[in-house]
């Protein structure tokens, strides 16, 4: 496992304040407050913590309400709205400075069998024919040398290998609101389900929002052409998987308006099975010039 894993593992283990209610610290990104993925992350292995050992996460649904500051700690309470027979809801509020930045309610089931059908992986080329995401960033001489470095930091426990020109690499002529990355973490992983669906979740606030970019022809963040933030983020995890072996993250972007973009997407094992469908809206907003 490499030590980058190591320390992402140890920020989604949560301390347990008191009955019901965590604390957890955060990390460098590559926007000055709290990465989305890792405060989504942090509160479903929170409320998962809640949850019978036999019931697996197959839903969550979250809006991010205040930017995370970075600096400070953020605590998670956790409601237990209900236990049912096969399902187990949970609400979680994350906290800073004594106001609520991030709430996220998800939706754990036991298993049974039943109807089964989905949609077909889309064509994509093999992970191990691609650059690594190194080796893509640095291929760029337009990037500062400081972002490179602030994202090879921040992603540095996911192997993350983007198919085509992410928005910061090629940008200024708009192109099909289409974007697909294969990920893994940079090591193996336990058989905890719990931990594979957390860490999915923090991966999939990632690149989720690049579709909207592709389709004006935008950079984004790294080259400040548009400047924005996650707004909301519903995940439905359909089928077993690991966030250790290769996944395909599909994306794309039916609409931006309003100051907004919406990005969904599914997310496919390697050898074809729909694990993860994906939906994010965003702030995505093209600077004022003065």
């Amino acid at each position: 496992m490499s030590e980058a894993l190591q320390s992402l593992l140890d920020l989604l283990d949560l301390e347990r304040i008191e009955e019901d209610i965590y604390r957890g610290h955060s990390r460098s990104a590559v926007v000055p407050r709290v990465f989305g993925g890792q405060v989504a992350a942090q509160a479903l292995v929170a409320a998962g913590r809640t949850v019978p050992a036999d019931r697996h996460a197959h839903s969550l649904h979250a809006y991010f309400l205040r930017p995370g500051d970075p600096g400070a700690p953020i605590v998670y309470n956790v409601d237990r709205l209900r236990d049912g027979r096969s399902f187990t809801t949970r609400r979680v509020v994350a906290v800073q400075h004594g106001k609520p930045i991030f709430g996220l309610s998800a939706s754990f089931q036991t298993y049974e069998d039943g109807l089964d059908h989905q949609a077909p992986m889309p064509p994509a080329p093999d992970p191990a024919t691609l650059p690594t995401g190194e080796e893509r960033l640095r291929s760029y001489p337009h990037l500062p040398a400081d972002t490179v470095e602030r994202f090879l930091e921040a992603r540095a426990a996911v192997d993350l290998r983007y198919v085509d020109d992410p928005p910061f690499g090629d940008y200024g002529t708009p192109r099909e609101p289409h974007s697909q990355v294969w990920f893994r973490t940079n090591g193996k992983l336990t058989d905890d389900p719990l931990l594979h669906v957390v860490l999915a979740t923090y991966v999939s606030d990632m690149t989720l929002l690049d579709s909207v970019l592709l389709a004006h022809g935008r950079g984004g963040w790294a080259v400040g052409d548009v400047v924005g933030a996650s707004l909301d983020h519903a995940m439905w995890f359909h089928r077993p998987f690991r966030a250790d072996e290769w996944l395909l993250y599909d994306q794309q972007s039916p609409s931006a308006s309003g100051g907004r973009g919406l990005g969904q997407a599914r997310i496919y094992t390697q050898d074809g099975r729909l694990a993860i469908s994906v939906i994010q809206e965003g702030v995505v907003r093209v600077p004022r010039e003065h």
